[in-house]
């Protein structure tokens, strides 16, 4: 038997504290990640923290969490684009 499984949208929210202390919930993935950017999937699309001494504190795929902590300088999103996990797909990303 086939079991049916539905995607579960999670809620969006974002918090940022200070610009030091950055909440995001509706993380699907995190794609790559260093101290000056964060690259994470959201259900509403891609997106992209950059700043300075940017540490992922805790993350949490199941539940959707993100905390990260540093000096956040810009939020951006990329449209809702399908997430390519090939490497062909990553290599003419």
């Amino acid at each position: 038997m086939a079991e049916n499984k539905e995607k579960l949208i999670l809620p969006h929210n974002i918090i940022l504290k200070d610009r030091k202390s950055l909440t995001v919930t509706g993380v699907t993935d995190v794609d790559s990640f260093d101290e000056t950017a964060i690259i994470a999937y959201t259900d509403i699309g891609e997106l992209t923290i950059r700043g300075t001494e940017l540490k992922i504190n805790k993350l949490s795929t199941e539940t959707g969490e993100l905390f990260v902590d540093g000096n956040v300088s810009s939020l951006s999103y990329l449209d809702n684009a399908p997430k390519s996990t090939s490497f062909f797909g990553k290599l003419f990303r």
